[in-house]
């Protein structure tokens, strides 16, 4: 017995469904109950072979949009009788929608364009305008982020989920952490007294980066190779180098190192205690901080002034 048997026959057996509006009503909701059925057999199976969580994410994300299309295809034809040519209906639902839900329209577009384009992927770090964080969804009309930074220092995650809508992508920036160079550039400022053997403390910090360097060379100059297949990416050196700079406090010498988006807080934490523990051990290098100091040529030194 088909669908239209089944409803054919209840309606016999109970005349108050004679209503065409309550029978339309039965439909609808007997069809979204089908695919949602039909939907979540499919995902329990998807669950049991396929243990990837992307691949799986992605196929229970295709099945859901799937099943989504065919029912509103169906349950259209439910409610406009008259209308059997399929490219008429969707002209007339498209129409309607265009001129109702403007920002939805753009928001699917967004949509379009991040599966087409992809930009991103599930599972990427971005930013667009003032949000920041890991893609942990992405539907028809939003994109979820496990927020990161905010009040959080070094990249590190809030707990809280942010929803943008896909529409900003066409009026936001966007920065991906993950695309193409999988890698940033992190900074660690160390600034040290004028008194203080700068040239010693130098090599110390160069020492001390080179070290945190040498697990992820290899695979850095990997990816630069794949990066310069698509974008014009191109760095001469990779392997860490120490700035000097004078403040006017002391000398500051800057890290300047390649890490992981998700372990640069790590990092600069194996880094600093690495100073910590080697500036400890030297007489001749001493950490500035804002002080006052009084001069007395005597003292020092210097002829007094007549």
């Amino acid at each position: 017995m088909n669908i239209q048997g089944f409803f054919e026959n209840l309606i016999e057996q109970a005349p108050l469904l004679n209503s065409s509006l309550i029978q339309n009503i039965l439909k609808s909701l007997f069809i979204i109950f089908i695919f949602w059925l039909l939907s979540l057999l499919i995902q329990v199976l998807l669950n049991r072979r396929v243990t990837d969580l992307r691949i799986r994410y992605r196929w229970r994300k295709t099945i859901s949009y799937l099943m989504g299309f065919l029912a509103v295809i169906l349950i259209g034809r439910v409610w406009f009788v008259g209308i059997r040519s399929l490219a008429t209906f969707l002209g007339l639902l498209s129409a309607g929608i265009a001129i109702a839900l403007k920002d939805l329209i753009a928001d699917l577009a967004g949509w379009i364009f991040i599966l087409s384009r992809r930009p991103f992927d599930v599972g990427d770090r971005i930013q667009i305008g003032e949000f920041a964080g890991d893609v942990i969804d992405l539907t028809p009309f939003q994109i979820s982020i496990l927020e990161i930074g905010n009040w959080v220092q070094a990249d590190q995650s809030t707990g809280r989920i942010v929803h943008i809508p896909n529409a900003k992508i066409f009026i936001n920036e966007l920065a991906n952490y993950d695309k193409g160079f999988k890698y940033i550039w992190n900074e660690i400022p160390v600034t040290i007294t004028f008194e203080s053997n700068w040239q010693k403390a130098k090599e110390i910090l160069t020492t001390i980066a080179n070290q945190q360097e040498e697990h992820i060379s290899a695979s850095m100059e990997r990816q630069i190779k794949r990066a310069t297949r698509k974008f014009m990416i191109y760095y001469r050196n990779l392997t860490p180098v120490v700035y000097t700079d004078v403040l006017d406090n002391g000398v500051r010498l800057t890290i300047r190192y390649l890490c992981e988006p998700r372990k640069r807080r790590g990092t600069a934490e194996a880094i600093w205690e690495d100073i910590l523990k080697e500036f400890g051990k030297q007489r001749d290098i001493d950490f500035a901080y804002p002080t006052t100091r009084f001069y007395d040529n005597r003292t020092e030194g210097k002829q007094p002034i007549e």
